[in-house]
């Protein structure tokens, strides 16, 4: 892991653990995994153990659980569009994913193996270490972490299956020959187990890991969502009602709460020189070297930087609008002037404009919407997501080195500010108004007219603060699906042919997707083929 040991030991115990024997298994949800994550005597010695650990944490680096992940979690969303395939509406992740009609997507496909293989690899942990209650020495103390980690990864991996695929196999237990094959467990179940998991990972995780490393606060947090989302779907209810869901998840809440601190700078959490930040919650660790992280590469706009680089994300026009009328922006808003627009978070998420990086100036100058209001094709008519954008442009490898933040402090304080609005304990503003502070706007009216208001403003407030960061597909969801086409899909489907925020040009059919609205596309992906295909326990 980063700052804890070089990248080459990393490398070396990667390598050792990946690669240096054959596939064991070959079977359903992907869970082959190499003999060294299920050999139990890796975990009898404290070092292997930590190496194992590490290698639990490289399996959600790999393409198919960072790049693939984020690509699907951010496009089915109704948030995003992309210019993947080409700068057009018809393309196949627009007309299908982006349009929240994904089908069988190959992507989502594979996303579905990444997990899985990270599954496996905490099984292997799980089942073969053992925990002390009261551990009395240094290596007691590394085993009960590592446990800790294993079942902290399982359950985040499971909740980002069930929020994607809804019911899905639960694995808990390592393949064997026999056992090659799992039914469907109902998502309400995976859930109960989530919580189990991740109890056990904020009862374990001690802190022995170090920096960079998640700690027990991202169990309670991870603890905290999934309360959230039962809270609001009545059919994940095991007992009670919704308000006991939304005390569980204050609860789980409020043991994070205070443990950390917002950063001055909200652009500086995307950058290689504000990692592992006092925001920071639960943060990959991204080696250039190592992981072959390729964020940089699919993620900054065409020509930015030096090398290859392919622009994948954009922020639909109509969520961007949204957020600029907010806090301020309307149609006199002058996009060639930022600083005229108050909310600090704006330069940070979206970019309209840059200077092409094998051009000299003047030449080369890059408009697209807002800066370029005209909208007239596709390729100009909505901006770029800035966050995962290469921000050295002098830099040209394909593989780039920024972490990634998965959980951080703002979140959790809208969180917050979310629970205690349906709460009704008057604490909304205490945790809400950092998060405005620092963007520099202040609370918007709908804030003080009561807790409907407020609740729509709070679900919107996550898309300003967080969008493209891997939670929007989540986050427009567990409301239900009415909530989502009422507040997300309609309020876009029906502002084709008005006027935009900027300039006279429309939101127009050939430059935007017009969302599904049918409950059986827009709320879960379908079962991968290839788990339908090779596991004979699903239809």
């Amino acid at each position: 892991m980063k700052n804890l040991i070089n990248k080459s030991e990393i490398m070396k115990y990667f390598k050792y653990l990946i690669f240096t024997l054959p596939v064991l298994f070959i079977i359903g949800c992907d869970l082959d995994e190499e003999p060294p994550f299920l050999d139990e005597t890796i975990y009898t010695d404290a070092q292997s153990a930590q190496a194992a650990r590490d290698g639990i944490y490289q399996s959600l680096t790999t393409y198919n659980t960072q790049e693939r992940r984020l690509f699907i979690t951010n496009l089915y969303s109704g948030l995003m569009f992309t210019g993947k395939g080409g700068n057009r509406v018809n393309t196949r992740d627009m007309s299908t994913l982006v349009s929240l009609k994904p089908g069988y997507h190959m992507d989502a496909s594979f996303v579905w193996q990444g997990l899985y293989q990270a599954i496996a690899r905490c099984n292997g942990a799980i089942a073969n270490i053992n925990t002390t209650s009261s551990p009395s020495s240094n290596d007691q103390v590394t085993f009960n972490d590592v446990a800790g980690h294993a079942y902290f990864v399982r359950a985040w991996s499971y909740f980002e299956l069930a929020n994607l695929f809804g019911d899905v196999p639960l694995w808990l237990e390592l393949p064997s020959s026999g056992n090659t094959n799992k039914a469907l467990s109902t998502k309400s179940e995976v859930f109960q187990q989530i919580i189990s998991d991740a109890t056990n990972a904020a009862s374990l995780l001690n802190g022995n890991a170090g920096v960079g490393y998640p700690k027990a606060n991202a169990a309670n947090m991870l603890l905290a969502k999934v309360y959230m989302t039962i809270a609001t779907n009545n059919d994940l209810q095991t007992s009670g009602g919704s308000s006991e869901y939304w005390n569980l998840a204050n609860q789980a809440a409020q043991s994070v709460y205070g443990q950390y601190s917002l950063v001055n700078d909200y652009g500086s959490l995307f950058t290689v020189q504000g990692e592992n930040s006092a925001e920071s919650i639960f943060e990959l660790q991204i080696s250039q070297d190592a992981t072959n992280s390729q964020m940089g590469r699919n993620f900054t706009p065409w020509k930015y930087k030096a090398g290859m680089h392919f622009g994948w994300f954009r922020v639909s026009a109509f969520q961007h609008d949204k957020h600029l009328k907010a806090y301020g922006g309307n149609t006199n808003w002058n996009a060639n002037n930022l600083s005229t627009y108050p909310d600090s978070r704006y330069k940070a998420t979206y970019l309209s404009e840059y200077q092409r990086s094998d051009r000299t100036p003047p030449a080369g100058l890059m408009r697209v919407y807002p800066h370029n209001p005209s909208r007239g094709r596709f390729a100009i008519a909505h901006p770029y997501l800035f966050k995962w954008t290469e921000k050295d442009k002098a830099h040209n490898n394909q593989f780039n080195s920024q972490n990634v933040v998965v959980y951080r402090y703002a979140e959790l304080l809208l969180m917050l500010a979310e629970i205690s609005n349906e709460l009704g304990n008057g604490q909304q503003m205490t945790y809400l108004q950092p998060i405005l502070d620092r963007a520099g706007v202040t609370a918007r009216t709908q804030f003080s007219q009561g807790q409907s208001a407020f609740r729509d403003a709070i679900m919107d407030e996550y898309k300003f603060e967080l969008i493209g960061e891997g939670h929007d597909s989540w986050h427009v969801r567990r409301r239900g699906v009415q909530y989502f086409v009422n507040k997300i899909l309609n309020p876009h489907n029906n502002s084709i042919g008005q006027k935009v925020a900027v300039g006279a040009k429309k939101y127009a059919a050939n430059l935007e997707v017009k969302f599904s609205t049918d409950p059986n596309e827009i709320m879960k992906m379908p079962i991968p083929l290839s788990e339908i295909n090779t596991n004979e326990l699903i239809n």
